[in-house]
């Protein structure tokens, strides 16, 4: 455990390092795209925050090499290598599609050649645990054409999913900590070899996403952009082909009956491994809510919309940060109760917990069509927006109306100078005002400047 610390702390202080002088690289090269109609961001901010997240990853695969333990992970397995290759490929396309925006038809061809490079060099899937079936060996073109697909949605999904600040790499870190605590408890507790990779594959994922976050939180100072977004989709699909398609059911000798009684008894274990799917199930759901949405319009399957659940929620009325804090826990909620099940399926406080938790979220997700008003005499104990409405006189409402549109520091506030916006009417996202100008307004990034 100490070497997957030092490896993840290693990641992330060179991603982290390395962040600031790629924003200036950005500037200077003018990846700077103009804001387009589905950008939530105000201001024109660089891209290529992909750069500073690869050589973070070559510098935890460089450190694990000369580490006591990890090193066999090197000297008994092909995958760190095979992982490097497709990341870098990856990684190449990506930074071109930061500078040049490249055809969407181009990049799903690069990512189906990144999948098949690391495919050939043995990161491929060799078998598939069925439940009620038993063990079932594929055959190679059946592992190579599962390999590749399970690649290819994993970095989309990922990709659909970066669309606020923070958000993408937030929930891969999510999704790398569960996995990693999944992996390392399949490696020593089994003493299963098999899955030290994705367990170095884990711990690599989250000190990338870790060491770019501080620079990518709401305001963002720099986006990871597709080279980031499909890299660290890329170590998270390969990672969990590592585990699921090399680790032999038969391997954890948890049951002594049959090999189908055997997997059968042991599907809960796999809930984790089958798919990543599993634990990226917000943006998996939001790139097939996508994909529907725009061919039932006709529109490509690629087309970019403000239509993905980060825009959803903007439109409810939550904040920029809110917004992300939810798509989070969801996030959590998933990962680590599916993680929470495989460990003890048989505990119903697990079910009864993540039931809770769900209402808990449900609440969190509605809260702006419920605003609750606090009673007069706690008025004085709470924010503005809780504070019940107060009348205004004629003559202080015939001057509100009469006052350009930011002209006051008093406009569109009551007559005890607390704001008087009705927070139960949905603000739709783009807005100047919407919950507080995190979406796209006109308000000035400095405050006090003028306008």
């Amino acid at each position: 455990m100490r070497e997957y610390l030092l490896t993840l702390c290693t990641t992330a202080a060179v991603t982290y390092l390395l962040t600031g002088p790629v924003r200036k690289f950005a500037i200077v090269a003018g990846a700077m795209p103009e804001i387009r109609a589905r950008d939530v961001h105000r201001e024109p901010t660089p891209r290529l925050g992909g750069i500073a997240m690869f050589f973070g990853l070559c510098a935890g695969l460089l450190v694990a090499d000369h580490l006591t333990n990890l090193n066999e992970v090197f000297a008994k397995s092909n995958e760190p290598r095979a992982l490097l290759s497709g990341a870098a490929l990856i990684w190449l396309i990506g930074v071109l599609d930061d500078k040049f925006e490249i055809d969407a038809l181009i990049k799903l061809g690069g990512q189906m050649i990144a999948a098949g490079v690391m495919v050939v060099q043995g990161l491929t899937i060799l078998w598939l645990p069925i439940p009620g079936v038993g063990n079932v060996a594929l055959t190679q073109w059946q592992g190579t054409l599962l390999t590749v697909a399970l690649v290819v949605i994993t970095i989309n999904a990922v990709n659909f999913v970066d669309g606020l600040d923070g958000l993408a790499a937030g929930m891969v870190c999510i999704a790398a900590a569960a996995f990693f605590l999944y992996a390392y408890r399949v490696w020593v507790s089994y003493g299963i070899e098999a899955a030290a990779p994705a367990t170095l594959f884990a711990a690599i994922l989250m000190g990338m996403c870790l060491g770019f976050l501080p620079h990518n939180m709401h305001p963002a100072r720099i986006f990871m952009g597709d080279s980031g977004s499909m890299l660290i989709g890329l170590v998270l699909a390969a990672g969990a082909i590592s585990i699921t398609g090399q680790l032999d059911p038969d391997a954890l000798n948890l049951y002594a009956g049959s090999e189908k009684a055997a997997v059968h008894q042991t599907v809960p274990v796999y809930i984790p491994l089958l798919l990543p799917l599993t634990i990226i199930a917000v943006p998996t759901a939001d790139l097939v809510l996508a994909i529907v949405r725009r061919t039932w319009r006709g529109q490509s399957p690629f087309a970019a919309d403000r239509g993905h659940l980060h825009h959803r929620l903007l439109e409810i009325g939550h904040s920029h940060s809110r917004a992300v804090l939810i798509m989070y826990f969801w996030s959590a909620l998933i990962a680590f109760g599916t993680l929470a099940y495989s460990v003890n399926s048989a505990s119903m406080w697990i079910v009864l917990g993540v039931v809770f938790l769900s209402a808990v979220g449900l609440v969190l997700l509605l809260l702006p069509r419920f605003t609750p008003r606090a009673p007069r005499w706690a008025e004085a104990f709470v924010p503005p927006r809780y504070r019940r409405r107060r009348a205004v006189a004629p003559a202080a409402s015939s001057a509100a109306l009469s006052a350009p549109a930011g002209g006051t520091a008093a406009a569109g506030r009551g007559c005890d100078g607390h704001e008087a916006e009705d927070r139960n009417t949905p603000v739709a996202a783009g807005a100047p005002s919407a919950n507080g100008a995190t979406a796209i307004g006109a308000r000035s990034r400095f405050r006090g400047s003028p306008r």
